[in-house]
C-alpha cells in the first residue's frame, strides 16, 4: 500500500507560522518601547539572518505589520515605526474621572474577552514578553517613577497574543486615554495614595498573569474584569 504524501498545506502552514512568529517579536519591540517612533526597522537582510528565516517571510510580516499601522516602508530607505495616534473620528473624555470611568468600562468588555483569548493563544515568547513589562511595572513603582506606559504596554502585549490584529488595532488608538491617571486632577482621584493604588493593581496584574499562564482563559477573563472593575472603583470621586 502507497503511503500518501503530505497534503500541499503543511509547508504553507510552516511559513505562516514563521512570519506571525515574526510579527510577535516585531511588534512586541515596539509595544515595549525597545522600538520607538521614527526608529528604523533592521534591514530584511538582517531580519532574514536573525530568524533563519527566508525573505518571502520577512516581507509577509513586514506587510502584516505595516497593514495594522505600526510601520511604514519607505522605498529605497527602509521600514519605520509609526507613532501611534488616535482617528479623527474618535473623541474620547479623558480630563475628568467620570470620562475615565467610562473609559474603564468600555475596556471591561474588550479586555476580558482579549485575555480569554490570549490564555489560549500566546506563546512562550508572548507570555515571557507580558512577564518583562509586569517587572518594569513594579521597578519604576517601587522608584516612585510613573509606570502608566509599562502598565499599557502589559494590556497592549494581551491584545497582540490573541493573534487577533482588531484588538491591537481599537486597544492602540484608545492610547493615553488607557492609563490616564496623568491627565486626572489630583482632586478628582479616589484620595491621593497612588502607590498603594500602583501596589493593588500590580496584584491583579500578577492574577491575569497567572491565568494567562495557565492557559485558563476563564480565569484570565474573570481577573481582568476584576482588574478594570476595581480600577473604576479606585478612580470613584472623594465624597
Amino acid at each position: 500500500m502507497t503511503v500518501a504524501p503530505l497534503p500541499p498545506e503543511a509547508p504553507l502552514k510552516r511559513g505562516h507560522s514563521l512570519a506571525h512568529d515574526l510579527v510577535s517579536e516585531l511588534s512586541q519591540r515596539i509595544l515595549l518601547g525597545k522600538l520607538k517612533p521614527g526608529d528604523k526597522l533592521p534591514s530584511e537582510n538582517l531580519l532574514v539572518d536573525e530568524h533563519r528565516v527566508s525573505r518571502t517571510v520577512v516581507r509577509e510580516a513586514l506587510s502584516k505589520l505595516q497593514a495594522s499601522g505600526l510601520v511604514e516602508t519607505r522605498r529605497g530607505i527602509g521600514t519605520f515605526v509609526l507613532a501611534r495616534t488616535a482617528p479623527e473620528g474618535l473623541r474620547l473624555g479623558l480630563d475628568t474621572a467620570t470620562g475615565v470611568r467610562d473609559i474603564l468600562e468600555l475596556r471591561m468588555g474588550l479586555e476580558a474577552q482579549a485575555a480569554a483569548l490570549a490564555a489560549v493563544r500566546r506563546s512562550d515568547e508572548q507570555l515571557a514578553a507580558m512577564r518583562r513589562a509586569l517587572d518594569d511595572y513594579q521597578d519604576l513603582a517601587a522608584a516612585g517613577d510613573s509606570c502608566a506606559e509599562a502598565d499599557r504596554c502589559f494590556h497592549l502585549l494581551i491584545a497582540e497574543a490573541t493573534g487577533n490584529p482588531c484588538f491591537v488595532e481599537i486597544m492602540s488608538h484608545l492610547g493615553e486615554s488607557m492609563i490616564p491617571r496623568k491627565r486626572i486632577g489630583q482632586n478628582e482621584r479616589a484620595g491621593d495614595n497612588l502607590a498603594r493604588h500602583a501596589f493593588l493593581a500590580n496584584l491583579e496584574h500578577e492574577a491575569i498573569l497567572a491565568a494567562i499562564r495557565r492557559r485558563d482563559g476563564e480565569a484570565a477573563r474573570a481577573a481582568v474584569w476584576l482588574h478594570l472593575s476595581n480600577s473604576r472603583d479606585r478612580f470613584s470621586p472623594v465624597e
